[in-house]
């Protein structure tokens, strides 16, 4: 099956050939959506020889996945894989995500840091914040409780499903709305367990108490106007 990986990139130009070097033989296509940097991230894609989307100005991870997806849809994709770009995903994970939509037993699989895998270098602070955002995922959004990740930004899924999919959130709070509506629809879905790494420069983006209230906030807003 033709399977497509999408990175979306934010000043990630020190970080980000080492992700793409390590998709290669694993993957059919790699494009990169550069969302506004400010560095050399777009050059490290282009030397790589990658795919190349490149947003004017930062409109955030949502916005440029879904600009990745429908690229990656015009390209015939059959498998559609989302991956951050800062070396957090490792690329070997990739495959217990597609093995089940190979064997026809999913249409989206997501990577979850919770399933009987310890992220390496989780600070206690962050697993508190995700705990609380699961929380909120299932009482507020009502997101099944079995789900152990919600805000999990690695899946991959099969065309059908990146047809159907609403990208309505253009931050960090897609994670969230994108289960919210797999679940309320009739794909089929799953959660594998995956090898996140932290290191400090992945901890420096994202990881503070204001960013994911943000995300709740940015949730709440879209549960009011759904």
């Amino acid at each position: 099956m033709r399977i497509v990986a999408v990175i979306p990139a934010y000043n990630e130009a020190p970080r980000l050939g080492a992700v793409l070097a390590s998709l290669k033989g694993v993957v059919n296509e790699i494009i990169v959506v550069d969302d506004g940097s400010q560095d050399e991230t777009a050059l490290v894609a282009q030397k790589e020889g990658v795919h190349l989307i490149r947003h004017g100005i930062n409109r955030g991870q949502g916005a440029a996945l879904k600009t990745g997806t429908l690229a990656a849809l015009e390209l015939g994709a059959e498998i559609i894989a989302h991956l951050d770009a800062d070396g957090q995903h490792d690329a070997s994970t990739l495959e217990h995500l597609v093995n089940p939509l190979k064997k026809n037993q999913a249409d989206i699989v997501y990577g979850s840091r919770f399933a009987g895998v310890v992220a390496e270098g989780m600070p206690a602070s962050r697993k508190a914040l995700l705990g609380a955002a699961r929380l909120f995922s299932q009482y507020a959004l009502g997101i099944p409780h079995t789900i152990t990740d919600p805000q999990s930004g690695l899946r991959a899924m099969r065309a059908p499903v990146a047809e159907s999919l609403v990208f309505a959130q253009d931050g960090m709070a897609h994670c969230s709305e994108i289960l919210r509506w797999v679940t309320r629809s009739s794909f089929r879905w799953q959660e594998v367990p995956v090898r996140v790494r932290y290191t400090d420069a992945s901890l420096k983006k994202g990881q503070k108490a204001s960013h994911a209230f943000k995300i709740i906030w940015e949730l709440f807003l879209g549960e009011l106007v759904s």
